[in-house]
């Protein structure tokens, strides 16, 4: 089987959020979510000054453009290049170019695959992030993104919370 990579695709200008809307729901009718992994709009957090208070507001990394993570044949090409809103994938003529690893670890894509010794049904323990020392069952795993879905109670009901797989270990 061929390999995953990170894609770029240009696309309208404001455009980005819908592009992304638009592909993820074409996978899922398409059931191709085996060839596409992944798709991004880059955000960065942004301190601004309005009226004499700072807010933080996130801002897209780079205006017009979404990044998709997909093993690259016929069919994933056709299902991307004709999606409303996208002008073309990055790259010489119609034929597009992965990014290298150098180019995406400032994105903060992760390339290497954590390895995890649980599964869906098993509990785990969170040991870092904003759900530090939340216990609760693996409902979701998804390997592209290297996360884990679990439920946690939050105001009284059970929620799911994505959690990555390096802030996880298994309870023994």
């Amino acid at each position: 089987m061929a390999e995953a990579n990170w894609y770029v695709v240009h696309t309208y200008s404001g455009y980005e959020n819908k592009v992304k809307a638009n592909i993820e729901k074409t996978i899922e009718n398409r059931h191709l979510e085996e060839e596409i992994l992944e798709v991004r709009v880059p955000m960065e957090d942004v301190v601004e000054m309005k009226n004499g208070a700072r807010k933080t507001v996130q801002k897209k990394l780079f205006p017009g453009y979404v990044l998709i993570n997909m093993i690259m044949n016929d069919d994933t090409w056709y299902v991307v290049r004709n999606t409303r809103g996208v002008t073309g994938f990055v790259g010489p003529g119609s034929k597009p170019v992965p990014l290298t690893e150098a180019e995406m670890k400032p994105l903060g894509i992760k390339t290497e695959n954590v390895s995890v010794d649980f599964a869906e049904g098993d509990t785990i323990a969170v040991v870092a992030g904003v759900w530090k020392d939340t216990v609760g069952v693996v409902q979701r795993m998804d390997f592209g993104k290297q996360t884990a879905t679990i439920n946690v109670e939050l105001f009284g009901r059970e929620t799911p919370v994505e959690i990555g797989f390096a802030e996880v270990r298994k309870m023994s």
